[in-house]
C-alpha cells in the first residue's frame, strides 16, 4: 500500500506542477484579467508560484501538510474566480467551466486529506521522522 500513496501523491501533484509555468504567460494573465481577477499581472504569476511550490512539496513528500495548505490557498480563489460557471452565458462554455469547477473542488478535497494524513511512508517527511501513520494496519 505504501507505493499506492507515493504514486497517488505524484499523480495528484502532476496537474499543479505542469500548469504552473502557464501562469507566467501573457495569455493566462489576460484571461484572468478578462475574468475580472484583481491585479491579474501580479496574482496570476503568484498563483503559479503557489501551484509549483505546493505541487513539488506534495510530490516529494517534503513538508507535505504545508504544501497541501498552499494548494488550498491557491485553489479556493482560482476555483471561484476562474471557473464561475454560473455567470457564463454560453451554455457549452458554462458546462466546460462547471467541469473545471468540480475538478477543482475534488482537488481541494484531496489537498485537505493530505493536510490531515500527510505524505505517507515513502516521503522525505517520513525519512526525517515527521510522518506518523494515521490509519495503517498495526
Amino acid at each position: 500500500m505504501k507505493y499506492a500513496v507515493l504514486i497517488g501523491r505524484i499523480l495528484y501533484s502532476f496537474i499543479f506542477i505542469m500548469a504552473a509555468p502557464g501562469h507566467f504567460s501573457q495569455q493566462e494573465i489576460s484571461f484572468a484579467a478578462a475574468a475580472h481577477v484583481p491585479f491579474a499581472s501580479i496574482a496570476v504569476p503568484f498563483s503559479g508560484i503557489l501551484a509549483l511550490v505546493g505541487g513539488l512539496s506534495i510530490a516529494l513528500g517534503y513538508k507535505a501538510k504545508w504544501g497541501s495548505w498552499i494548494l488550498v490557498v491557491f485553489l479556493i480563489p482560482v476555483t471561484f474566480m476562474m471557473h464561475n460557471f454560473w455567470v457564463v452565458p454560453d451554455k457549452m462554455m458554462a458546462q466546460m467551466q462547471m467541469a473545471m469547477f468540480i475538478k477543482n473542488i475534488a482537488l481541494l478535497g484531496s489537498a485537505l486529506l493530505i493536510s490531515y494524513f500527510g505524505a505517507g511512508p515513502l516521503s522525505l517527511d517520513s525519512r526525517a521522522g515527521n510522518y506518523s501513520p494515521a490509519f495503517e494496519n498495526k
